[in-house]
């Protein structure tokens, strides 16, 4: 919030979900358009809910004063990700606010989905972010501010990864509640696993804790507000 440009009169929140973040944008700006896949139910008289697709957003250019875009980007599959960006900045007037994992390395917590085998990556992120590539992504725009929240060195390596890939990834983010990416089936817990697998998580444990000594601290999420160039 401490990003948000002066602006108070529209604002569009894309992946609004129960509302929260919509409640609070709604002390500063008079109008609210709250926008999800599902439409979203949040009781408040200055919040228009919307459903919506980021990839192919309804509405005229140039429509509000800000377009704020939290925790999404991350989800969106690879190949409309160049898209849903370009929308983002299309029906802004002048200020984009995007918040995302950082650097995230999205080895790390994979899972194997119980029902068709395949690796995922941890909570559905399916992107991975920088500068160099949010710059691209956001061509037409200008970094006003940015922030950083928390630190990690969460990183692995390919041969840990496929160690751990071997084992059945007994440590991911399986307690989230995002489905398979490739089934859409919910993940379940990890496989029971052999004494050959067991080997292998250790090993892969081993190998990636013999890295982190040569690993930097960054932040966990970036926030930008970005503001479009005229």
């Amino acid at each position: 919030m401490d990003l948000l440009p002066d602006a108070t009169g529209s604002v569009l929140d894309v992946g609004a979900r129960d509302g929260f973040l919509s409640k609070l944008l709604a002390n500063q700006f008079q109008h609210v358009t709250a926008l999800d896949l599902d439409l979203p139910v949040i009781g408040h008289e200055r919040i228009l809910c919307v459903k919506g697709d980021i990839t192919a957003l309804e509405f005229e250019s140039n429509t509000f004063d800000l377009v704020f875009c939290a925790e999404v980007l991350e989800h969106i599959p690879p190949p409309l990700l160049q898209k849903a960006c370009a929308e983002l900045g299309r029906v802004s007037k002048e200020h984009v606010v995007i918040g995302i994992p950082y650097q995230q390395d999205t080895r790390v917590g994979r899972t194997t989905c119980g029902q068709c085998g395949m690796f995922n990556p941890p909570w559905g992120h399916v992107n991975s972010f920088d500068e160099r590539r949010l710059a691209e992504l956001f061509s037409g725009f200008s970094v006003v501010r940015q922030s950083f929240v928390g630190t990690t060195r969460a990183k692995t390596n390919a041969l840990s990864s496929a160690m751990m890939d071997w084992a059945g990834n007994p440590y991911g983010s399986y307690s989230q509640d995002e489905p398979c990416i490739h089934c859409g089936k919910a993940l379940g817990s990890p496989v029971q696993r052999n004494m050959w697998q067991k080997v292998l998580t250790k090993t892969a444990i081993f190998t990636m804790a013999a890295q982190q000594s040569f690993v930097k601290p960054h932040g966990n999420w970036v926030h930008q507000l970005l503001r479009k160039r005229h």
